[in-house]
C-alpha cells in the first residue's frame, strides 16, 4: 500500500437513516481528505441520493475493486459488495432490506480489513431491528466484528475530548449485568484500558473503576459485587503497575473525570457509560429544534483490525431531511487515522 495516508473503508449504515448522509458530508470535509484515503462502502445509489441530499457537489465514482479507488478530491469512491441490493426503502421506516444491505457491507469491510487491503474501518449507524429482521442475529456492531474476526475478549470504548469511557458489558438485559461482572472480566477491560491508553500516547493513566451499585455498594449495604469481584480486580491491575482507582460511584467518578482527575474510565454496563458521555458530547439547540453537535467515537478494543463508529444511532427522526451532523463521523474518521498510525505506518 502506498503510505502516505491510510486507507480506511467506511459503511454507509443503515441506507433508511442518516448514515449515507454523514458519510458523505464527512467525505466532503477537507480535513478528511487531508488525513486518510476514504472507501466507502455500500449500494451506490443509495449514496448518490445523499449526495444530492447533501447539496456539496460531490461526485460518484463506483469502483470494483478496493485497488480502483483513486482518492481524488471531490469525488467520493463506493465499493458496492455482491448482494448490497435496495429496490425499495423509505427514510425512517425499518426494513429487513436495508437492514441486509447495511450488514453486507460490514461484512465487506471487515473481510478487507482482515486480509490487509484496508488500515482501518469506520462504520455508519445501523438499526438494530433491521439487522435481525434480515435474519442477522446480532446486538450490534461490537458482537458483528467480534464474530467474525474470531475474537473473544473485547470491550467498547467511547471519547469525547478527554472523557474515556470502556465497558465491562454492553448489548445485554440489565437483569444480567450482575452475573457478568466477574474479577476476571473486570481485570481485562482494566488491562485493555491501558493499552488502549499508550496507543493513543497516554503513558501511565490514571483509570477510574465504577462500581456497580448506588453508591458502590456503601460498604456492602446495596450488594457484593465490589466486594467479591471489581474491587480484588482493581488490586490486582494495581499490583502490575497499573494506576487502577475505585470501585467509585459513577456520580462521582464521571465529574472527577471531566474535571482531569482519569484518563479514561471503566464503566459496568451500557448505560452508566454512554449516558455521561453523550451529556457532554450531544448539544441540542432547543430554539432552532435541532442538534448543534453530536460528537463521540465508538472504538472496539481486543480484535486484530482497527473499528471505530459514530457515538449515535441511525437517528430515524431526520433521517432523509438533510440536517444530519457529520461530527461523530469525522471523529470516528480522526481516530481511526491515530490508531493506524500506531499500528501500521507513519505519516
Amino acid at each position: 500500500m502506498n503510505q502516505q495516508r491510510p486507507i480506511l473503508g467506511i459503511t454507509m449504515g443503515d441506507p433508511c437513516g442518516i448514515g449515507p448522509e454523514i458519510g458523505v458530508k464527512a467525505l466532503a470535509c477537507e480535513r478528511v481528505a487531508s488525513i486518510c484515503r476514504p472507501l466507502l462502502i455500500g449500494n451506490v445509489s443509495v449514496i448518490e441520493e445523499a449526495a444530492t441530499l447533501s447539496g456539496l457537489g460531490l461526485k460518484i465514482r463506483s469502483v470494483p475493486i478496493e485497488t480502483e479507488a483513486r482518492f481524488e478530491p471531490g469525488v467520493i469512491d463506493i465499493l458496492q459488495p455482491e448482494d448490497c441490493h435496495i429496490k425499495e426503502r423509505t427514510y425512517g421506516k425499518v426494513s429487513a432490506e436495508a437492514g441486509h444491505a447495511a450488514f453486507v457491507a460490514i461484512e465487506k469491510v471487515i473481510e478487507l480489513a482482515s486480509n490487509g487491503r484496508i488500515h482501518a474501518t469506520v462504520t455508519g449507524p445501523i438499526h438494530k431491528l433491521a439487522i435481525n429482521a434480515a435474519g442477522h442475529p446480532f446486538q450490534g456492531h461490537t458482537e458483528i466484528f467480534a464474530r467474525y474476526t474470531g475474537t473473544e475478549d473485547y470491550a467498547m470504548l467511547l471519547i469525547y475530548g478527554d472523557l474515556r469511557v470502556i465497558h465491562v458489558t454492553t448489548h445485554v438485559p440489565l437483569g444480567q449485568v450482575s452475573g457478568l461482572i466477574t474479577k476476571t472480566r473486570v481485570l481485562k477491560v482494566i488491562k485493555l484500558a491501558y493499552e488502549t491508553c499508550g496507543k493513543l500516547g497516554i503513558r501511565n493513566p490514571r483509570i477510574g473503576v465504577a462500581g456497580l451499585n448506588p453508591h458502590a455498594s456503601d460498604g456492602g449495604l446495596f450488594g457484593h459485587e465490589e466486594k467479591e469481584h471489581i474491587l480484588p480486580a482493581i488490586e490486582e491491575a494495581r499490583a502490575a503497575g497499573i494506576d487502577a482507582q475505585g470501585p467509585i460511584p459513577p456520580d462521582t467518578l464521571f465529574p472527577k473525570a471531566l474535571g482531569g482527575w482519569f484518563d479514561i474510565c471503566v464503566a459496568m454496563y451500557h448505560d452508566q457509560g454512554h449516558i455521561p458521555l453523550k451529556i457532554v458530547g450531544f448539544k441540542w439547540n432547543k430554539a432552532n429544534n435541532r442538534w448543534d453537535s453530536v460528537n463521540g467515537v465508538n472504538i472496539t478494543l481486543g480484535l486484530p483490525i482497527i473499528r471505530t463508529s459514530v457515538d449515535h444511532g441511525t437517528a430515524f427522526d431526520i433521517a432523509g431531511k438533510g440536517i444530519a451532523s457529520p461530527d461523530s463521523m469525522i471523529n470516528a474518521i480522526e481516530y481511526a487515522v491515530k490508531l493506524a498510525i500506531g499500528n501500521v505506518f507513519a505519516l
